[in-house]
């Protein structure tokens, strides 16, 4: 069980990675160039995608738990761990819910007044794209120690 959940440490990190870059940096804009896909329409797939992408993350981040707490590793470990948990958090209670509202609002024909919250998502986006590989190579040189 211990090898299990220290190959899970290291796989579920990059995995995430691989999720998060794919969808954030890669299908999320480039959706909005594609022929006859309007702002509307690219945010109800949007909407769709990015839902289904952070129920993975969920789930990610409590397998990872599990696995941490299976074979605890160091302090930076748990630190780095840590934090990217408080961004998914903070991304799934408080962002994602006030970015939803108002892509309803753009696909209801009624767009509001412009914000920074895509902004902060793409910021913690990219801050979490800086943490997970750290967190996997952390962890991957505890299990290789």
């Amino acid at each position: 069980m211990r090898d299990a959940a220290a190959i899970l440490q290291v796989a579920i990190p990059f995995t995430w990675l691989g999720l998060v870059a794919g969808i954030s940096f890669l299908e999320a804009p480039l959706k909005f160039r594609a022929p006859g896909i309007t702002i509307p329409l690219g945010l109800g797939i949007g909407r769709l995608v990015f839902r289904a992408v952070n129920r993975l993350e969920a789930v990610l981040a409590a397998v990872l738990l599990v696995a941490l707490a299976l074979r605890s590793p160091a302090a930076p470990e748990w630190g780095v761990a840590a934090a990217v948990l408080i961004i998914l958090t903070g991304q799934l209670a408080a962002l994602r819910p006030a970015l939803d509202r108002r892509a309803e609002q753009v696909i209801a024909g009624s767009p509001p007044p412009p914000s920074h919250l895509h902004v902060a998502y793409i910021l913690l986006e990219t801050v979490k794209v800086i943490l997970l590989p750290t967190l996997g190579v952390l962890l991957a040189q505890d299990l290789l120690a």
